[in-house]
């Protein structure tokens, strides 16, 4: 039988952040699959069908938003939330102009971030 829930990436370099991000969409009912880089999520399944990505920033090697770049330069509409530490509004900018449908702050309430979830996928 075939899983209907949406899948939803959650690429952080903090394990406490992707299991707790986890954990919160599955209390949502939401599928989550967790990467620790954004190399990781490049080298993932491609069969495997991610509806929504929820991307850290600052990554230790490409960063989140390099990522999306790449992404979006492989016509992979996926609809990006992005989450971050960092206090910088260049980096806000960027992320925005990237075409993210969120840009949080951590640490961010877990509504915000389920309120930004169903937006991306128009729930």
């Amino acid at each position: 039988m075939e899983d209907l829930r949406r899948t939803i990436a959650v690429v952080d370099d903090d394990a406490s952040v992707r299991r707790s991000v986890g954990r919160l969409l599955n209390a949502y009912g939401f599928a989550a699959v967790d990467y620790a880089s954004a190399e990781a999520f490049l080298l993932s399944d491609p069969k495997l069908n991610i509806d929504c990505l929820v991307l850290d920033i600052d990554l230790g090697g490409i960063s989140g938003i390099e990522l999306q770049q790449r992404l979006d330069a492989t016509r992979t509409n996926l609809p990006v939330i992005f989450v971050t530490a960092l206090e910088d509004e260049v980096l806000r900018r960027k992320a925005q102009q990237a075409g993210c449908v969120a840009y949080l702050r951590k640490p961010f309430a877990g509504s915000v971030l389920i309120a930004a979830i169903k937006k991306a996928l128009e729930l």
